[in-house]
């Protein structure tokens, strides 16, 4: 419910900008403030977005650019992806592999 006032919010910003009433600076902070969060993924998840992608671990980390032990050690909990993997895994999961492709 969040996201979608928030999305409301940010389409009546642009507007308000396009006429004038907004200016660039709070624009960019309105964009900034309406990005997506990025949420943190079990081993279970990650898992579960790969095997829903129809992949291999080896072809996942490829596409991820990262290594398969890497992408192992997501799925047995060992480690947790953060940064750029985090987000690369957001997408995947929100819009598929051809967002990366």
């Amino acid at each position: 419910m969040k996201e979608k006032l928030l999305d409301v919010a940010h389409v009546i910003a642009k507007d308000l900008h396009e006429v004038g009433a907004i200016d660039q600076v709070t624009m960019r902070e309105f964009d900034a403030d309406c990005l997506p969060r990025v949420k943190d993924l079990t081993a279970n998840q990650i898992r579960k977005i790969r095997t829903g992608q129809k992949v291999s671990q080896v072809v996942f980390a490829k596409i991820l650019n990262t290594t398969p032990s890497t992408v192992r050690q997501w799925e047995q909990g060992q480690k947790h992806p953060r940064g750029v993997s985090l987000k690369l895994l957001n997408l995947v999961a929100q819009k598929g592999l051809s967002v990366l492709i």
